[in-house]
């Protein structure tokens, strides 16, 4: 592996994360959940004085055209993921590829390498809970997309005129008796029920929890349960170290 320095971005629904990757070891990740994504990624390259080699991003949020303006001239190589990009390992898709998601193509790639040979379901729990299905020939077969857990809370204060927004609490009843604990209870339970509903029916699946909640839900689940907060930016220095090299 070529000693140099790559940078990791991902443009997700509510954050923008920002890790420097070299010699195979990602440096400290970097969040803002300010709208203005480009300014925060030139802001934290202005900072580096080192040449930077490959930039790979994950973009879900905006269109990618002010992303590729303002970075072109960054580095040596600029890989924009979407479904056409060049992957260290074949997807294989055997469907019209076009609408699916940066991310999903980087969590897909990082489980088609560290789960190689396994059927796998891979859930993750970010604005949306995502569940996506790679193949034990690593293969990405498609998948579905539901509401996500802090998504399902906004819901609820937004549409009802009295109830609150609230975060997931780590202790709540199994029945609620406050509007809080019923809230909660709620979100969760029918979260992790629509979970285990794709574990029993795929019982001999390998299953992956990512995203920003994936712990808290993991902690949750009686089945075992592979537990990875950050596969997209796994996935995209993946990709780095293929174009770096």
């Amino acid at each position: 592996m070529n000693s140099v320095l790559n940078l990791l971005v991902d443009i997700g629904n509510t954050n923008c994360k920002i890790v420097f990757y070299k010699d195979g070891q990602m440096g400290e990740m970097l969040r803002s959940s300010r709208r203005d994504a480009v300014s925060f990624i030139l802001s934290t390259i202005n900072k580096v004085k080192e040449k930077i080699d490959v930039i790979v991003v994950s973009n879900v949020r905006i269109s990618n055209d002010p992303v590729k303006q303002a970075l072109k001239s960054k580095c040596r190589r600029l890989v924009l993921l979407d479904y056409r990009t060049k992957l260290p390992v074949d997807l294989g898709y055997n469907f019209d590829a076009r609408e699916l998601g940066a991310d999903r193509i980087a969590s897909a790639l990082a489980v088609a390498v560290m789960f190689k040979g396994k059927d796998c379901i891979k859930f993750d729990f970010g604005t949306a809970l995502t569940v996506d299905f790679i193949d034990k020939e690593g293969h990405y077969l498609g998948g579905n997309i539901s509401i996500g857990c802090r998504s399902r809370f906004r819901a609820l204060n937004k549409f009802t005129g009295l109830l609150p927004y609230i975060a997931p609490d780590p202790v709540f009843p199994p029945i609620g008796v406050t509007t809080t604990g019923a809230m909660t209870a709620g979100v969760v339970f029918g979260l992790i029920f629509e979970v285990e509903g794709y574990i029993r029916r795929y019982p001999k699946h390998t299953i992956i929890f990512t995203g920003g909640d994936a712990f808290y839900f993991a902690g949750k689940m009686k089945n075992t349960i592979f537990a990875m907060q950050d596969l997209v930016l796994l996935g995209l220095a993946h990709i780095a170290d293929y174009y770096a090299n």
